[in-house]
């Protein structure tokens, strides 16, 4: 079929490259001209090598992340308590990784086009009209083209999911905030470490010579910080934490270098696609990034819809399919997530993370 993505980020190219891979055309629109990308790190855990093994391009994935086989958990004075084997889910491969943003965006975008993806930059979709046969699409260029499906792949504030799904759930500010930093290294950071406490803070291997800090605060009312003197805020929210944090917090001087994002999350409970228009990712079930999967959700989002989309003949089926197998694992995510945050917020029960971390990694480790 022809299909049009709309949002060239992780969700959306993972789609191209699934799509692209059984012979789909594909066409991707992103809003942003420049299609910049945070200069800081994610995590990718084991089901995402898994799924990167699936999409063809877990080699050049791993030469470009850093892996690691295990999760460090902390206490707030900085004892640890635990460390927690992840499971390898391809064989000789590592278990998880680390890898910069804009790494893994080349990684994506390169494997998208080599599928096929005809990627343009600073355009957006403007109206839809689905006939049942076809969906042409107005285009914030003026043009208008038919495509057989439409894939939402826009983020959480989806333009998409408003204009077929009006009466569907939206974003909502959970209280939080994350605050994320690259840092050198250490020679001695082998896995995922989490600090726990009223300030979560967390430290990523992201390759040989870099790591990167994430740091969720409590943020009521949701202020926004000015990009001037935005590395001494983050600077002050260690203040209170472990001495080891407080001592690498020391070397957050550079405004520019904060990543500061308020944790917006959302889970549509009712149907993720309407006629031919379907939506994947943090369109339907954004997370907050207290268990690492946001990412890997939609990359999964991508696998699954590309096999569905090749069992049925019919795209409804095919849609309503690919979200009945995809709703529950989404929920326990966006769920277990927000219980996290929650507990660190006092506004619910605290949260073992070393029970939660195993619980989250027995479920994604089952096939999706």
């Amino acid at each position: 079929m022809r299909t049009l993505i709309i949002g060239a980020g992780i969700g959306g190219l993972s789609a191209a490259i699934a799509l692209g891979r059984k012979g789909h055309e594909v066409t991707v629109i992103e809003r942003d001209p420049t299609w910049s990308v945070y200069g800081v790190g994610i995590i990718q855990q084991a089901n995402v090598v898994r799924a990167m093994d699936q999409l063809g391009v877990l080699d050049r994935f791993l030469d470009a992340a850093c892996g690691f086989d295990a999760v460090e958990v902390f206490l707030p004075d900085g004892s640890k308590v635990a460390r927690i084997p992840a499971p390898r889910l391809v064989e000789g491969k590592p278990a998880n990784v680390g890898i910069g943003r804009r790494a893994l965006q080349k990684v994506l975008g390169d494997a998208a086009k080599e599928q096929g993806a005809d990627v343009r930059l600073g355009l957006t979709a403007t109206a839809f009209d689905d006939d049942g046969k076809a969906v042409t699409v107005a285009l914030s260029d003026g043009g208008s083209e038919a495509f057989d499906l439409v894939i939402g792949a826009d983020g959480v504030y989806s333009q998409t999911r408003e204009a077929i799904l009006p009466e569907a759930e939206t974003p909502q500010f959970t209280g939080q905030a994350v605050w994320r930093y690259n840092f050198p290294r250490p020679a001695d950071l082998d896995a995922l470490q989490i600090y726990n406490g009223p300030t979560g803070v967390g430290l990523v291997p992201m390759s040989a010579d870099t790591m990167y800090m994430f740091v969720t605060t409590p943020e009521p009312g949701n202020p926004r910080y000015p990009r001037e003197g935005l590395a001494d805020a983050m600077r002050a929210k260690v203040a209170g934490c472990s001495p080891q944090i407080r001592a690498l917090g020391e070397g957050i001087t550079d405004d520019d270098g904060v990543v500061y994002r308020p944790l917006e999350g959302v889970m549509v409970h009712g149907d993720w696609h309407k006629g031919r228009i379907g939506l994947l990712g943090d369109a339907v079930h954004a997370t907050t990034p207290h268990l690492g999967q946001g990412a890997g959700m939609a990359i999964e989002d991508a696998i699954v819809l590309a096999e569905e989309l090749e069992r049925h003949a019919d795209v409804d089926a095919a849609l309503k399919a690919y979200r009945d197998r995809r709703y529950e694992r989404c929920r326990y995510i966006v769920e277990a997530s927000l219980a996290i945050c929650k507990g660190q917020l006092g506004e619910a029960p605290p949260v073992d993370n070393h029970k939660a971390t195993g619980e989250m990694f027995a479920v994604v480790s089952q096939p999706i």
